[in-house]
């Protein structure tokens, strides 16, 4: 390097530990097992892969299912025995990581964005473009509730008995899951242009909500935006 030279920039300034060959396209999620080291990533390459993380922070590949288009959400059961994914072939499976095995559980009309398994429920959560969210048993090919919604989900989250959907009018339909098919409150979001992300409190009692502009806005389910 010549005297006065700028150094080279690098792609990992903080030397993190990278995980190799992770997709041949853009990674739409990452989900942690509850009950291991073990990481989920979806893909748009229509790919679900699984690695053992290790102490080091090496990953470790240990499988991979597929679906028949983007792969856009995942999530674990309390378990951490299967991985429920879905994405743009309009359908959610669940994939039982002892024996590899995949099954369809549940399907949309159109692109399912985020799915989630509600422990204190014991029930399957599919949101959609198709503007409706679907709630599964994971029995049954129907789905035993249906909430209707006025525009697509773009963002979603579960907390115990809060869901939060953040859908493409830029509203905000808040949902108490003892009652799902019937919106606890619809509100106009605060953030300028689109959510992008949407994560409940631990304690639910509210959400954080993030959009496109690079801002965050906390939100009380009863008191109203801080």
């Amino acid at each position: 390097m010549a005297f006065g030279a700028t150094p080279a920039p690098t792609h990992n300034p903080n030397g993190d530990v990278e995980v190799q060959n992770a997709a041949t396209d853009g990674i739409s999620s990452l989900s942690w097992s509850p009950t291991a080291n073990f990481l989920v990533g979806t893909s748009w390459d229509n790919e679900v892969r699984c690695w053992e993380v290790q102490p080091g922070g090496n990953a470790v590949p240990k499988a991979s299912t597929q679906h028949a288009g983007p792969v856009l959400c995942s999530c674990w059961s309390p378990d951490g025995a299967r991985v429920y994914t879905a994405g743009c072939d309009k359908t959610a499976k669940v994939w039982d990581l002892a024996t590899n095995q995949s099954m369809q559980v549940a399907a949309h009309a159109e692109p399912i964005k985020s799915v989630f398994w509600a422990a204190e429920k014991n029930f399957l959560v599919t949101a959609s473009w198709d503007k409706t969210v679907k709630f599964w048993d994971g029995k049954s090919p129907n789905p035993g509730a249906t909430l209707q919604l006025p525009e697509r989900v773009y963002a979603a989250d579960v907390q115990g008995n809060l869901m939060v959907l953040a859908t493409a009018d830029r509203k905000v339909v808040v949902v108490n899951l003892t009652n799902p098919t019937v919106p606890h409150a619809t509100i106009a979001s605060p953030l300028k242009y689109q959510s992008r992300c949407v994560a409940c409190f631990p304690d639910q009692r509210g959400f954080c909500l993030g959009s496109i502009e690079g801002r965050v806005a906390v939100h009380h389910v009863n008191k109203g935006e801080d």
